[in-house]
C-alpha cells in the first residue's frame, strides 16, 4: 500500500476557511435569541412615566420657550422703546434695530393726485416698518375715486411697494348743474380736472346715465360718423336717449334699440345726406316710419317793430 505524502503548513501559514455557500449545498447557523432582560436592566417607573408623557410635555415646553422669550422681548421693547403706548414703542424698538422705512416705491399713478396718495398710505421715509399697517393703506388708497384696485405690500427691513390700478374716464356726466367723470361702469372718478377729459370723452345728461352709458357709447363707437357730429347724450326718463348733434338736430332713440336705430340713421346719411339738411328733430322712435321736423323759419313775432322801420309821422 502506497502512502500519500500531504505537505506540512509551516508556523504562521494557516489560512482561513472559506466560508460555506448559501444555499442548498450549505447552510447557515440561525442566530441565538437574545438573553432575556435582567431585573436590574428594567426601567424605574419614574422613566417609565417620562416616556409616556413625553409627547405631552414637548408642547407644554415649547409654549413655556415662548412665553419667556415674548417676556425677554416685552421687557426689552419697554426699555428702549419710546411712546405713549405699547405700538408706538414697538415700533421706536424695532426703528432702532433697523426695521426703518428707507424707500416707498408706486407704480401705476397716472392720474391719483399725489397727496392724495402720500394722505391715504400715511407713511414717509423713516418710519417704522414694522408698525406699518398694508391692510389699511389698502383701503385707504381704494378710497380715492381714482383708484380701482391697491395692493401694498411691506418687504423687509425698510421697503414699502404700491401698485395702483386706476379708473379710465369713460364719460362726463352733467346733472343739476355739476359735471364729474365717469368710469365704464358708471361709479364716479373725480368731480375736478373733467375740463382736461371733457373733449376726449362723451358728455351724458340726465338722472340714470352713468349706468345706462356704457351700451350707448359702444354703439356709438361702432358708427364713428355720428360720434364725430355728438355733442351730448341725453337721457329721458330713465328709459331712452335723445342725441344732440353739433348741427342742433335732435335724434329720438327707441327704448332698447339703439344700435339698430344708429345703424338706419348712418344708412339714410349715406343715400340722403339726412344729418346735413336742417332739420331739428329726427324721430326714430317708432319701428316703421320716420318722423323728421325741420328748422321753422325766424320771423318777427306780432306787434314788436321791424328794425330800421321808419315810425309813422302823427297827423297834424
Amino acid at each position: 500500500m502506497s502512502r500519500v505524502n500531504t505537505p506540512r503548513l509551516a508556523e504562521g501559514d494557516i489560512r482561513e476557511r472559506p466560508a460555506a455557500p448559501r444555499g442548498a449545498a450549505g447552510r447557515t447557523r440561525m442566530a441565538s435569541p437574545p438573553p432575556p432582560p435582567r431585573l436590574q436592566d428594567r426601567p424605574s417607573r419614574f422613566r417609565v412615566m417620562l416616556r409616556r408623557q413625553r409627547r405631552k410635555l414637548r408642547p407644554l415646553l415649547a409654549f413655556a420657550a415662548v412665553s419667556v422669550v415674548a417676556l425677554v422681548f416685552v421687557g426689552l421693547v419697554g426699555t428702549l422703546g419710546t411712546g405713549a403706548n405699547f405700538r408706538e414703542k414697538f415700533g421706536a424698538a424695532t426703528a432702532r434695530m433697523g426695521f426703518r422705512v428707507q424707500s416707498v416705491q408706486v407704480t401705476g399713478n397716472l392720474k391719483t393726485p399725489e397727496p392724495l396718495l402720500r394722505a391715504a398710505l400715511g407713511v414717509a421715509a423713516g418710519d417704522p416698518t414694522l408698525t406699518f399697517s398694508p391692510t389699511a393703506a389698502r383701503a385707504r388708497l381704494e378710497g380715492i375715486q381714482w383708484v380701482q384696485v391697491a395692493s401694498v405690500e411691506r418687504r423687509l427691513p425698510g421697503t414699502i411697494l404700491v401698485h395702483l390700478t386706476e379708473r379710465s374716464p369713460y364719460a362726463v356726466w352733467q346733472h343739476d348743474g355739476r359735471f364729474v367723470l365717469i368710469d365704464r361702469d358708471g361709479n364716479t372718478v373725480t368731480d375736478s380736472d373733467v375740463a382736461l377729459f371733457a373733449s376726449q370723452v362723451p358728455l351724458v345728461v340726465g338722472p340714470g346715465a352713468p349706468k345706462a352709458a356704457r351700451a350707448l357709447i359702444e354703439a356709438l363707437s361702432a358708427q364713428p360718423t355720428l360720434m364725430a357730429r355728438l355733442v351730448a347724450a341725453v337721457r329721458v326718463g330713465d328709459r331712452r336717449w335723445n342725441l344732440r348733434l353739433n348741427n342742433g338736430c335732435d335724434v329720438l332713440l327707441p327704448e332698447g334699440a339703439e344700435a339698430p336705430a344708429l345703424a338706419r340713421l348712418v344708412e339714410l346719411q349715406a343715400t340722403h345726406a339726412l344729418l346735413d339738411r336742417p332739420l331739428q328733430v329726427i324721430d326714430m322712435r317708432l319701428p316703421d316710419r320716420l318722423v323728421v321736423r325741420p328748422v321753422a323759419e325766424t320771423a318777427a313775432p306780432a306787434g314788436n317793430p321791424v328794425p330800421n322801420a321808419v315810425p309813422p309821422r302823427k297827423p297834424t
